[in-house]
């Protein structure tokens, strides 16, 4: 039985649905991420889970226990919000403890919570710390124990990370992840960042116009995406049109134009096909090869990025350049990809 339960949800605003007959299953204890680009219906769903809007329709239990008619206050979650709300007027003690303050908790045992609370969190010795005194990090490890105090079932998460700079971010993503294992809720965040999502969660559910259009682990996601939509989102692709020729027990073979005849493993076709019908290939372009064997082309643009510099390489017969990710620069500007079949996704084309 699953922890958090959602069937057939939909949310509509006097218009088309932002939220589409949606389910999702997400177990206990797992750090879970919507996904998806803004207006995709993610945050709306996050706000039907913490009480904060009403379904027109569907379902929605946590542990066992159906949420529709239950008010925010009476749920057992809570929700990190992406401006973090640390109250200005109010040092980092209180802050933690305002919502500990509404259980009327014997003085003790609240001290005693909210001290171990801000060791969890690495806030240890600034309790007495005002508000406006924090750095961006330590707000949000504020905003984290405040939340985490109470003791949810859930904790909900809109775009935690996203008012952090770059370097910060990144080490706040390795804490939140840590975090969660230490306490071992069950953590479910918003982002419309793909690296935040792949690097922190158990599973994604990348959505769009309201639906969910996969749910998988980040390394499924990306080397395995169901449909152009998810491959485009989940870093970068290059597309190729094929037509099936033939289907046996574990191999489909596909005339994929400037790629020639290919060879698929049937586990890399995420659709059902069959001979005539028309598929995208697609291939990351850290796994599109230099090698002097293969597709003949020619470099246009090239950016360094640190480790590696991608690489835009124009192709006779083809509009879109090929991106190529690579370690080494070519010697020349003229170069000839290999595209490994083992790498290539076949695609519903539309």
């Amino acid at each position: 039985m699953s922890f958090l339960s959602i069937k057939a949800v939909s949310k509509a605003f006097a218009g088309p649905p932002v939220v589409d007959n949606v389910d999702l299953e997400v177990p206990q204890g797992q750090f879970f991420t919507l996904l998806g680009p803004s207006g995709c219906g993610k945050t709306t769903l996050l706000r039907m889970i913490a009480g904060f809007e009403t379904p027109d329709r569907g379902t929605i239990s946590i542990d066992g226990e159906a949420m529709n008619d239950i008010p925010p206050h009476l749920r057992p979650t809570n929700m990190v919000f992406q401006n973090y709300a640390i109250f200005p007027h109010l040092n980092v003690f209180d802050n933690i403890a305002y919502g500990l303050r509404k259980q009327r908790l014997p003085k003790a045992e609240l001290r005693a919570r909210v001290e171990a609370m801000l060791a969890t969190v690495r806030l240890e010795g600034l309790g007495g710390r005002g508000a406006g005194q924090l750095s961006g990090g330590q707000r949000q490890r504020v905003a984290l124990a405040r939340a985490l105090v109470r003791r949810p079932k859930l904790l909900l998460l809109d775009e935690p990370l996203a008012a952090l700079d770059k370097r910060l971010r990144e080490a706040m993503q390795i804490e939140l992840r840590a975090l969660q294992r230490q306490v071992g809720i069950t953590f479910l965040m918003v982002t419309h960042d793909q690296d935040e999502a792949l690097s922190l969660a158990d599973q994604v559910a990348v959505m769009s116009s309201g639906r969910i259009l996969q749910i998988a682990s980040p390394r499924e996601l990306y080397e395995r995406p169901n449909c152009r939509e998810v491959a485009d989102f989940i870093g970068q692709n290059n597309f190729f049109h094929a037509t099936v020729k033939t289907i046996d027990a574990d191999s489909v073979t596909v005339n994929a134009g400037l790629l020639g005849v290919v060879t698929l493993a049937k586990a890399n076709v995420m659709c059902a096909v069959a001979p005539g019908d028309r598929l995208l290939l697609a291939i990351r372009p850290e796994d599109i090869a230099f090698d002097d064997a293969g597709l003949a082309g020619e470099i246009a643009a090239a950016t360094f990025l640190g480790e590696t510099s991608l690489f835009q390489v124009r192709v006779a017969g083809r509009s879109d350049p090929v991106i190529v990710s690579n370690y080494f620069d070519p010697p020349s500007k003229a170069v000839h990809l290999k595209f490994p079949p083992q790498f290539l996704i076949g695609l519903p084309e539309h």
